[in-house]
Formats: structure tokens, sequence, C-alpha cells
């Protein structure tokens, strides 16, 4: 009979305090201002969604334009929301007044740009031929950077209560409005095309770019933390410090008209990770949102309960399939730890785990979703774009290493749950399973969804059907989705596409930067050259700088950055464009539970009340195969669908038991209790199923043979799984 434990208290108490991480995560997501504030922008996020979905969908637009109005309203709404974040903070009056001293200063140059600009507009209308006076020309800019520079400084000064206008915000997005506005003036006007990032640029142009850079680099720190924001910030400066680098580092640096005209083009901020914003993105969380105003978010949920639950440990095998599930339609590892675990990781305290496992355990489950089909958190979408391989392809061949990062999860939360004696939720604290399985046609926005996929239907044409799905569907429930509700579920998607069209915009950045200076080639160099020692001491720097480049970074924005600089060079030395960008996805994703920079462990520790750093030590225990399959796929290409049936059915079937070894090792639990010998052992085997050589598999089985031989000698045997 099996005892009910209680969360150990060596990982709880009023002294962990979140960090800024984990806190803006936390709190972001799902809050709004209260009263007409709040209103306004619910209104204006469903607008934005509802904009997105006709252009994408009725009315197509030109693509810069279009990348570029997409920008502005993420950063106009993303001030006006990331106002909630500073709500009750509180400054002292030597601070208020510091900021209430910089917003008469920062309207007043605003206001003379904004003038300009209509101007501009005006005499274009009247005489397109003609050009803006002099005066205009030559003070439009720098009062437009000096008043966005000046709302920056201001806004870190001031406060916000409920009750309060957030001034700042208003100036600043003002601004936006203002940049925005040219660079389309210009796109006409100007030739901005052909001029941007070269000494014939208008450095009006560069004045705009600059302002629409810090903005973005702010929002990016209001709403997704330092991190990103200081290696943004690294590679601006690397762009202009080249010459005085050493070694590989040295480029013959650039001014700042030639650098921000250049930046803000799709060789930069409206690049690749733009075009995956605009597009797959915010289809994607719109549908995330959809699902959870109809509910049919909380059936996967419940259904994952009615499946698992009883299962030792239960709790934490809901959270490993229903993370999963609503982890690749979410985008972010951390955004799903927050929604999900706010359920899950309560109940798993509740039958036993520690607070630190329970938040680890969420964090890794919430981050296998970035790799899971069809969707991947988007990255399939930014991958498909950079590689140009179908987005189908991707999918197939994610398929078995995601199968391999989930039984692992699995098998560790089931080990520990064995080991430490824990028991499974009793039937009356889970839902009916008959009373779900006769609702079993709530999957049917999923299966459309993939079905469209693979029946050659357009990514954004098979999103808007499992949209629509979701909707139709909804009305055989009790939470059928009116006017009312479709209004609402559009707000909530534009709300929470923001954070991330901001982090993809300034991953833009440093994917610019790489493309400006060439430092991609450079490293490219660097890895041929340990190549030519080892592969796998090729391979082993390239993960390393992978998971260092998406520390502190959302998945989206971590693999663009980390496919710029290292999947070139693993294509270099002779790996294929599949397997590289596979290699440097994974390590792009698995950053989010690695220490000392784990975000999404970061958010668990914050629901689970743990300390942040063991948490995320534990999270990447929990994950450890993630950092060993794509070693597998590297060595034995039929894990990514490369190859016959036949080699791909044994890749498979040996990577499961080498990630069941590997767990039982790491978990010391196998059949029982594992002595340190034993747990040797397991990692041996573990490491000679997981090689993908069959002389190296017959080496493994043997050694787990014999292992389990002696458990069973030993009268140890026990059920593996309940």
């Amino acid at each position: 009979m099996t005892v009910q434990k209680t969360a150990r208290p060596d990982d709880e108490g009023p002294d962990h305090v979140k960090t800024d991480e984990s806190a803006i995560l936390a709190r972001a997501p799902d809050a709004l201002p209260e009263g007409l504030h709040g209103q306004v922008l619910l209104l204006l996020c469903a607008l934005y969604s509802a904009w997105h979905l006709y252009v994408l969908n009725v009315a197509p637009l030109e693509t810069w334009t279009f990348r570029i109005l997409h920008i502005a309203g993420a950063l106009m709404l993303g001030l006006g929301l990331s106002a909630v974040l500073r709500t009750h903070e509180t400054r002292p009056p030597a601070r208020l007044a510091v900021a209430l001293g910089l917003m008469l200063p920062a309207l007043l140059v605003i206001a003379w740009s904004f003038f300009c600009l209509i101007t501009m507009l005006v005499l274009h209308q009247i005489e397109p031929d003609a050009s803006p006076p002099d005066w205009m020309v030559a003070h439009f800019g720098w009062t437009l950077g000096l008043g966005t520079i000046i709302g920056v400084a201001a806004g870190w000064q001031s406060t916000i209560t409920k009750r309060s206008t957030p001034w700042v915000e208003f100036v600043l997005a003002a601004a936006t409005l203002i940049s925005c506005g040219y660079i389309l003036f210009s796109l006409e006007a100007f030739g901005l095309r052909l001029r941007a990032g070269t000494p014939f640029a208008d450095p009006n142009n560069a004045w705009a770019a600059f302002a629409i850079v810090l903005l973005i680099l702010e929002l990016t720190r209001r709403v997704a933390g330092a991190p990103l924001v200081v290696i943004a910030l690294v590679a601006i400066g690397y762009a202009f410090l080249g010459p005085w680098l050493p070694g590989f580092l040295e480029h013959r640096g650039y001014d700042a008209k030639r650098f921000f005209t250049y930046i803000f083009t799709d060789n930069g901020v409206l690049g690749p990770t733009t075009a995956v914003s605009s597009t797959y993105i915010i289809l994607f969380i719109i549908f995330a949102a959809f699902l959870q105003t109809s509910k049919v978010g909380d059936y996967f949920v419940n259904f994952a309960f009615a499946v698992a639950g009883r299962a030792r440990g239960g709790p934490a095998k809901v959270s490993v399939f229903a993370s999963g599930l609503m982890g690749m339609i979410n985008g972010t590892s951390a955004g799903n730890v927050v929604s999900t675990g706010s359920i899950t990781i309560p109940l798993m305290k509740q039958v036993g785990y520690r607070p630190r496992s329970a938040g680890a355990i969420e964090a890794a489950a919430s981050t296998g979703g970035q790799i899971m089909p069809p969707i991947m958190g988007a990255g399939a979408f930014i991958m498909a774009e950079i590689t140009g391989i179908p987005y189908t392809e991707l999918v197939v061949a994610a398929l078995i290493p995601a199968i391999l990062y989930f039984a692992s999860i699995f098998f560790m939360v089931d080990f520990e749950a064995g080991r430490t004696g824990m028991r499974g939720m009793r039937s009356d604290e889970l839902p009916n399973l008959a009373a779900l399985l006769r609702q079993t046609y709530l999957f049917l926005p999923i299966v459309i969804l993939i079905g469209a996929l693979f029946v050659g239907y357009s990514v954004i044409r098979a999103g808007a059907l499992a949209i629509l799905a979701a909707a139709v569907v909804s009305w055989l429930t009790p939470y059928r989705m009116g006017p009312r509700q479709i209004y609402e579920a559009l707000g909530h998607g534009g709300r929470m596409s923001i954070q991330i069209i901001v982090v993809c915009a300034c991953a833009g950045l440093i994917v610019g930067v790489i493309s400006l200076t060439g430092v991609g080639a450079r490293f490219s160099a660097l890895l041929f050259d340990l190549a030519q020692q080892s592969q796998l001491v090729a391979l082993i720097f390239a993960m390393l700088i992978a998971v260092i480049l998406g520390m502190g970074m959302p998945t989206t924005a971590a693999y663009a950055v980390a496919a710029s600089v290292v999947a070139p060079g693993l294509i270099d030395i002779g790996i294929a464009p599949l397997v590289a960008h596979f290699f440097v996805f994974y390590f792009a994703v698995v950053s989010a539970i690695t220490p000392p920079v784990a975000l999404a462990a970061y958010a668990g520790a914050a629901i689970a009340g743990a300390d942040p750093m063991r948490t995320s030590v534990a999270s990447f225990r929990v994950g450890l195969a993630a950092f060993i399959v794509p070693f597998m796929f590297f060595y034995s290409p039929g894990l990514l669908m490369e190859g016959p049936w036949h080699e791909i059915l044994r890749n498979l079937a040996t990577g499961l038991i080498g990630v069941y070894l590997l767990a039982a090792a790491v978990q010391g639990w196998f059949m029982g209790a594992a002595k340190p010998l034993s747990r040797l052992l397991l990692l041996t085997a573990s490491i000679c199923m997981i090689a993908g050589d069959w002389q190296t598999d017959l080496a493994g089985l043997a050694i787990a043979i014999l292992l389990l031989t002696l458990v069973r000698k030993q009268g140890r045997l026990k059920s593996s799984f309940m």
C-alpha cells in the first residue's frame, strides 16, 4: 500500500524570490489593465489578429509593407500591454520627478517629428516628384531619435497604477507610428530598398530605423527579460567595433547610417524571423487562443488526466502529455509552463514530488512541445523558411526524435515515482474517461490541421481551417463560441502573440548583424578546422555554441540565431542540411532548461515555489535525452526517416531501449533501486544502444539482459510502470 507523501520543505519558503524573467513570464501573458484602458487594448488586439487573418487569407499585401505594419502593431500594442507589468511598482519621489521632467521634452520633439512627417505626406500627395523642404529633412530624423531616447529613459523612471494613464507608453507608441510611417513612405518616395545599407542611404531612414531598433530592445526587455537584449546589444556593438577585434572576429566596421538602414531590411529585422512571426506564429497563437476560449484545450488536459492520472506519479505523466500537446501550439517553452504548469505543478506536489522536481518536469515537458510535430512551436516554419525544405518533410523527420524525447521524460518521472513510493490519483480526483471518450470529436481541430497539411493545403490555409474547426466544434459543448467569444479569442490571440513577435524582431537584429559582418562564414571556417581533427569535437563545439546562444531566449529566436551562426558551419563540414538544422534546433530548444539561464525552469520554479537554480539543474537532468538525441540522428539518419524502413524501425527500437536505460541510470531505478555499479552498467548499455551501430546495439542488449537476469535472481523484479 502506497502512502501519500507531502512536499518536502527544503525547496519551499518565503525566502525564495522569483527572478525577473520568471516574474515577467508569470505576469505578462494573461493580464490586462482594468477599465476602459483594458477594453481598448482588447479591442485593438482583436483587430490586430483579425487584420492578420484577413491579409493572410483574403487580401495579401506587399511583403515589406506587411512586415513593417506587423512590427508596428506589435510594438504599439506591446507598449500598452507592458504597462501591466509595471502596475503597482513603486518609485522614489526623486525618480518620479525625473520622469515628469523628461516627458515634456520627449513630447515636444516627437510632436515636431510628427508634424514633419505629416507635412511630407501632404506635399507628396500634392506634387509627387517634388522633394521636401531642406529644413524639414534636416530636422525630422534627429528629433525622432532624440524623442525616442528620452521617452525610453522616462519609462525607466515612471510608475503606473491601475488608475493612472501610461503617458510614456503613448509617447513611445507615437514614435513607433512615426518611424514606421516614414519608412513606409520611403519605400515609394525615396527608393528605400535600393539604397538601404549603402553609402547612399537616406539619413532620415537611419534615424527611423534607429528609433525602431531602440523600441524593439526596450519592449524585449519588458516582455522577455534582459538576456536577449544583452545579446542584441553585444551584436550591435560588434558591428561598430569590428576593426579593433582580434582573430576571426575582426571586420572592417560600419557607420551608423549604413548599419541601421541595413538592419531594418529583409536581411535583418524584416527577414526570416519576422516572415515567420507575421504568418505562421501569429496564426497558430490565434489557434491556441480559440482552443482556450472554446475550452477544447481544457479537454486535452482532462483527457490526459483521465488516461494517465491513475499511474504512479500520475500528474507528472499528465504533464508530459498535456504540456507536449499544448506546448507545440503555444510557441514558447516558458509561456507553456505558466499556462499548463499552474494546473499540473500543484498536483505533482500533492502526490509527493518535490517542488523543484515538479517545476523541472513541467519545464522539460513544455520544452519538448517545441520539438513535437506537427507545429513544433513554430520552429518547423522557421526551419522551412531558412532551409527551403518542405514543411511536411520536416514534420515527418521530427516524429521519431520527439517520440524518444517524450519517452525519456516519461521513464524519468515513472522511475522517480517508483523510487520514492508515490501514488497515483484516485478515481474521485480524475475526470470520467468514458465521458471524455464520447467527446473525442473535440480532437477534430488538430485532426483537420494535420490532414489539411498532408493533403497539400498551405500552412496558412490549414491553420485557418483549424481555427474555424475550433469555433464550430465548440457548438457541440456547453461553451459555444458566439460573436463575443470569437472577439475575445481574437483579442487574447493578439495579446499572447506580442511577446513572440517582439522577440523574433529582436532576433532579427542579431541575424542581420551576422549577415552584415560575415561572422557566420568565419565560424564555419573554424568548425571546418575542428572537423579536420575530429568530427565529434566539431559537433560538441557546435552544441555548446547553440546552447549558449539560446540561453535566455525564447525558442524561435534561439533557433533563428543559432541557425545563422552554427548550421552553415555544420553543412560546410559535410553534414546534410536536414541533419545540421535539426541538430542546431534541438540544442536551441533545450537551452530553455540548461543552467545557468533556463527560462522554462525559472518559470516552473516560480509556480512551484522552488529555488530557480536547483530547479534548472533538475530540469536539465529530466531532459537529458534531448542532449543525446541530436547525436543519435547524426550517427543514425534513420531517426530522421532517412534510409530504408527496416533501418528506421531498428533505430527507433534501439533508441527507445537506450533512453529507457538512460533514465534508469539517471534515476537509480531498474526494476527496483539500482546500486552505483548497476547504474554505471545501465549508463554504458544506454550509450551502446544510442550509438546506432548494430554491434554496439548488441553489446548494449547484452548488458541490459545481464542486469535483468541479476535482478530476477535477487527477487527484486517489480512492475515498471504502475
